[in-house]
């Protein structure tokens, strides 16, 4: 569904709160000036490259991991993993601001610390089943050798890499080693735990996050500031993918924060 028309019909059930997830806040923030008019708090996930209040777009509190220390704890696994000299392509997509941020950090960590841009891809999310076969191997036959890394600022373009890779006949554990910055989706601790063609994952607390949207909506309509909480970071690899969730295949912290939310919201 189009934001603009999802934001209308949620407007005509009279909400006290919305909860907007995955759009681009400032993008879309003339679809929300309605209800930014009628004074209804917005809070959003993954919603621009900021953690906490998007003021330009209305948003009382943005959430998410800090999207640069994903990036940066990605760049930094892959030159480590690289020995220093990473040669490394990056899968972005222009559409979302936060991808572009994402995708540039990662880059500037890794030529800072020594490695090397091999190339910058900029293909869209919502299309990697159809393009990321043909492009990954137009990539083998263009890079060859100098592509060691794969930095891609979600899981979703490694779901559709692994066949065109073993058609070119390499394992799974073979360069280049795919890095992904974000998410944590199921299929890549599959690929982790499996060697098939990912090393490591950034991976996000989604189900955290789900509760901290509902405490943040609370604090909003209570009239109080933001909780300031910014939600850990994991970066996954096969040595630590049993750990925190995975056995259910995604980040889950064993520390109790379901708990600490209620109790929170028992006192408000």
């Amino acid at each position: 569904m189009k934001f603009p028309r999802a934001t209308r019909q949620a407007m005509a059930l009279n909400p006290n709160g919305i909860i907007i997830n995955g759009f681009d806040a400032v993008e879309q923030a003339p679809a929300m000036k309605g209800a930014m008019d009628a004074k209804i708090p917005f809070v959003s996930w993954h919603a621009g490259p900021g953690v906490g209040p998007l003021a330009e777009a209305g948003v009382f509190a943005n959430v998410t991991t800090d999207p640069m220390q994903v990036s940066t704890a990605a760049a930094m696994w892959a030159f480590i993993d690289g020995e220093g000299k990473p040669g490394c392509i990056y899968f972005t997509d222009s559409t979302y601001a936060i991808a572009i941020a994402k995708a540039k950090k990662m880059q500037e960590v890794i030529e800072k610390l020594g490695g090397t841009t091999v190339e910058w891809v900029d293909t869209p999310i919502a299309e990697t089943s159809q393009r990321m076969p043909q492009l990954t191997t137009s990539l083998l036959h263009k890079r060859g050798a100098k592509w060691t890394h794969s930095l891609a600022i979600n899981d979703l373009y490694f779901d559709f890499m692994g066949p065109s890779l073993a058609s070119a006949g390499l394992k799974g554990s073979d360069r280049p080693t795919n890095v992904s910055a974000g998410d944590g989706s199921e299929s890549a601790y599959q690929r982790i735990r499996t060697g098939g063609f990912q090393a490591a994952t950034v991976a996000e607390p989604l189900n955290l996050q789900g509760w901290q949207l509902v405490d943040e909506l609370n604090r909003a309509m209570a009239g109080e500031k933001w909780s300031g909480y910014v939600s850990p970071l994991h970066v996954v690899t096969k040595a630590n993918v049993e750990f925190d969730g995975g056995p259910k295949n995604g980040f889950d912290p064993g520390n109790g924060y379901q708990d600490a939310y209620k109790k929170i919201w028992g006192k408000m």
